[in-house]
């Protein structure tokens, strides 16, 4: 396993699937990943992460493309060719920040944070494929979110970025995203156009990384909140709220000043997936790390803290 990490990480790997065994958080050790993203499909767990690639001792941010990961039993992970970058969107200059995929009718949707060519600030786009693993290709030649369609809510450049789709019981999708200000606008059915205004929710202390769940008859909305980032939560009986803040579910991540977290039930279990800055000494909020932990709730629905751990899940 470790004479594969160092070839993955020297960026001589073959287009070839690498397979490693987990031994504790961080869940990847090889590479640096960050802002995760899981989806549960067909008995196996996927995480998109963006990978980061700034080398120490420099302190910023450089991404040019993203990752995916699968399990079937959270312990045994492959590495999959990667499957998109920021240069597979004609439109965009670059910077692959957070995303998301969700599958409907048998496609797969990557919703992904890219700056953009002809509009200041940061935007965000899709790509569909067949498969979670790819090949994915850019489904709308454009963005569907930019910078200009929000600046009657705040004037920075930044605000329209780590996107979140959630399906409802209806077979409506929702589109979230924001920083400063949390946005969703419903999607159509063919997952790349609006179907709404744009619309806010209000929610105490917001920075970013909104993620939408569902458990029982209560919708979650945990988000990054201040900074240094810690996640919190808000829960509503109705995804259009109203959003009742909770509190927080997850402390500041260890030496990295953002936190950005998906949460998944798989095979009855639910799982926290989350990324700190935990690889030493080049680690820190430039090149940061996913992790697994468990998540708990209480009897009223709430969710207990979740405790960050080196054991992780394994």
């Amino acid at each position: 396993m470790f004479s594969v990490a160092l070839v993955a990480c020297s960026g001589l790997l073959a287009q070839n699937d690498t397979t490693f065994v987990a031994t504790g958080n961080p869940l990847v050790k090889y590479k640096y990943t960050a802002d995760p993203a899981a989806l549960v499909h067909n008995n196996k767990v996927y995480i998109y992460a963006g990978h980061d690639e700034c080398p120490p001792p420099q302190q910023r941010y450089v991404l040019n493309k993203w990752c995916v990961f699968s399990s079937s039993d959270l312990k045994t992970w492959t590495e999959h060719p990667t499957p998109l970058s920021a240069k597979d969107f004609s439109w965009a200059k670059g910077e692959a920040w957070a995303s998301q995929v969700i599958e409907r009718n048998g496609k797969f949707y990557w919703y992904v944070t890219v700056q953009h060519k002809d509009i200041h600030g940061k935007s965000i786009g899709v790509a569909v494929a067949d498969s979670p693993i790819g090949p994915f290709k850019d489904a709308r030649g454009s963005a569907i979110i930019t910078n200009d369609m929000t600046t009657e809510y705040t004037k920075i450049s930044w605000d329209d970025i780590d996107p979140t789709v959630y399906i409802d019981d209806d077979g409506q999708a929702y589109l979230f995203w924001g920083n400063t200000q949390c946005y969703y606008a419903k999607l159509k059915e063919n997952m790349i156009e609006l179907d709404s205004p744009i619309m806010t929710v209000d929610l105490p202390r917001f920075t970013e990384a909104p993620w939408v769940h569902k458990r029982g008859k209560w919708y979650y909305l945990s988000y990054a909140s201040e900074f240094p980032e810690k996640i919190c939560y808000a829960m509503s009986k109705n995804l259009n709220g109203p959003w009742e803040y909770k509190g927080i579910l997850n402390e500041i991540a260890g030496n990295s000043n953002t936190n950005h977290q998906s949460i998944i039930e798989f095979k009855g279990e639910w799982y926290f997936v989350y990324h700190n800055g935990s690889i030493n000494v080049d680690g820190g909020s430039f090149r940061r790390s996913v992790c697994i932990d468990k998540l708990y709730y209480n009897k009223d629905g709430t969710m207990k803290r979740v405790q960050m751990t080196s054991e992780g899940i394994w």
